[in-house]
């Protein structure tokens, strides 16, 4: 896999991806928001697909990493219609979706559209609907008040150096993505890990997103330990315990 990316024309300017040729089922990495497909836990899944000649493909929304866009002019809906454009593209094949935080939210919705081809979906900390269940609620008045008039609040990232810039057609957009009002049609396995010291998704919102799930295989581990991120060696172990049942 080159170290550069390469790109496609995505509906929201280019997508900048990386792919590895391999056997099947392919591997599609989610990542999370504001995250990119550099990170610690995507470039452990290349390094995974490397050792086990598996396909793999990650790639950044719009915004996000190597991809054209401002992050604060992106939301839940046209992110997922970049990654809808990416495995339509760029997809060969049944898939599994590895979704990160948001990105399980994105995996989610891409999988309700292109069910006939997803054979598996590993979620890590998923945070479906967070902009409206774990996000709005969050914030105080005077936050709230500031993004219906402004259109906008700046904030110190936990993730990032600069401001976490958030938009009020985050959440209206938001709003209309929702999946977890009603049993989530999706019946192939599900495997969920998700960390107990989670400070950004709480594991009970997890365990609701599984209840919600009507796939019958739905596996969830709790690790008591763990933060948001699960990207020490051990969270990547149990990652890489979970992508071998596949």
């Amino acid at each position: 896999m080159s170290s550069t990316p390469e790109f496609l024309d995505g509906p929201h300017g280019r997508i900048a991806y990386r792919r590895r040729d391999g056997t099947g089922p392919g591997l599609i990495w989610l990542g999370g928001f504001r995250s990119d497909m550099l990170g610690t836990k995507a470039s452990f899944l290349d390094d995974w697909a490397k050792e086990q000649g598996r396909a793999f493909l990650r790639f950044d929304y719009s915004g996000h990493g190597e991809s054209d866009g401002a992050f604060e002019d992106g939301c839940i809906g046209e992110w997922t219609g970049d990654a809808i454009a990416a495995f339509d593209a760029l997809a060969t094949g049944p898939q599994i979706l590895v979704g990160s935080s948001m990105g399980a939210w994105v995996a989610t919705l891409l999988a309700k559209q292109r069910r006939e081809k997803i054979v598996g979906i590993v979620c890590i900390a998923p945070a479906p609907d967070f902009t409206e269940l774990l996000m709005w609620p969050s914030f105080d008045d005077d936050q709230r008040n500031t993004i219906l008039q402004t259109g906008r609040l700046e904030q110190p990232s936990d993730f990032a150096d600069e401001p976490e810039i958030i938009t009020k057609k985050l959440f209206e957009d938001g709003r209309h993505q929702l999946v977890m009002t009603d049993p989530i049609p999706i019946e192939c396995p599900v495997r969920i890990l998700q960390g107990m010291k989670d400070d950004a998704v709480p594991y009970q919102h997890a365990l609701k997103y599984a209840e919600l799930l009507a796939s019958q295989d739905v596996q969830i581990q709790l690790t008591k330990n763990g933060d948001h991120r699960l990207s020490e060696p051990a969270d990547l172990e149990r990652l890489r315990a979970v992508l071998s049942e596949f």
